[in-house]
């Protein structure tokens, strides 16, 4: 029987919606496992499902999963745990975001969202129905967090321990805890921030790309677009069939990626790397991309991400003796 895989690459593209009463109590996120070094730094320990970044949570009265994704524009809510509960007024525009199989999200306006003892006034939520991801996980997931919650702190992934570091930054992006990591930085990188995606710079068999940094991609991804040069450097292995938009199976092409290096100090490889037609996820993402960074980039490297600053970081990984 054919291997089937689901990509939590959702397109929200249907009409949304605003919640008629704003004047809500504050809207309160717990992580009972989360270590709180003080008021502004909260390590939080995750789990990786299926190479997504987990973390457990207690929300509206509900424990559950939320995914880390810095693909997805907003907080994200799953319809089937938290249904219609308010009249809703009709909202004009779309919602983009990674997880891109929607039904009808509606949107929800949190006067005051707070992430333990983390206030984060006036944040929206999408809401929308997450069951697919939720049944092909196999877990209770409660929504997916993202650009708008994540962009209010200097967020250090770390496959390395299995753990996020959120610390609160000022309006600048320094940070307001000036003594949060105990390990070395070893490189930085300058991004370009193209509405709520990062995009990195970087370079295959000496030919330039844009590769979107997604927390919430479970593969790499490269267009099948691409230029001839930077095609030479992946290594076809086998046909996958994978779950896209409107769980519609799809074939894409999966194999390595060699080659690839931000730039003259940092490369990566070779990645696990699939290769599709980035059309609707370049729609998604408010900008073009030659491809797609995600939990193959991350598990190589320890990364920071610094919104305010348009910048990552990366920490210097442990030494294993022999």
């Amino acid at each position: 029987m054919r291997k089937l895989i689901f990509i939590t690459l959702v397109f929200f593209f249907s009409t949304s919606f605003s919640w008629a009463n704003e004047e809500e109590n504050p809207i309160e996120i717990l992580f009972p496992k989360a270590d709180f070094l003080n008021e502004y730094t909260a390590r939080i320990p995750f789990k990786v499902v299926d190479q997504l970044i987990v973390v457990e949570a207690e929300f509206l009265n509900q424990k559950g999963n939320f995914i880390i994704d810095t693909g997805s524009e907003r907080l994200v809510l799953n319809k089937v745990h938290f249904p219609k509960g308010q009249r809703l007024t009709r909202k004009k525009g779309e919602t983009t975001g990674v997880t891109r199989i929607i039904d009808q999200p509606y949107e929800r306006k949190l006067s005051e969202f707070i992430l333990h003892n983390f206030n984060l006034k006036n944040k929206k939520s999408d809401v929308i129905d997450l069951s697919h991801i939720e049944k092909s996980k196999k877990m209770h997931l409660l929504g997916i967090i993202g650009y708008n919650i994540l962009k209010d702190y200097e967020v250090f992934i770390d496959l390395y321990l299995n753990q996020i570091t959120l610390s609160r930054v000022d309006k600048n992006g320094d940070k307001l805890d000036t003594k949060v990591y105990a390990e070395t930085i070893m490189d930085s990188l300058d991004f370009q921030l193209r509405r709520h995606t990062i995009v990195v710079s970087g370079f295959v068999n000496d030919k330039k790309v844009r590769f979107a940094l997604d927390t919430g991609a479970e593969f790499n991804q490269l267009n099948k677009n691409s230029h001839q040069k930077i095609l030479e450097k992946f290594r076809p292995m086998k046909r996958l069939s994978m779950i896209g938009a409107g769980n519609k199976k799809i074939r894409v092409l999966a194999g390595k990626l060699y080659g690839f290096r931000l730039n003259d100090r940092i490369g990566v490889g070779p990645m696990y790397t699939i290769v599709t037609n980035l059309r609707k996820m370049n729609e998604a993402y408010g900008t073009s991309v030659d491809g797609v960074l995600g939990f193959e980039f991350l598990k190589y490297k320890r990364t920071i991400i610094n919104y305010k600053k348009e910048k990552l970081y990366f920490m210097k990984s442990p030494i294993f003796s022999p």
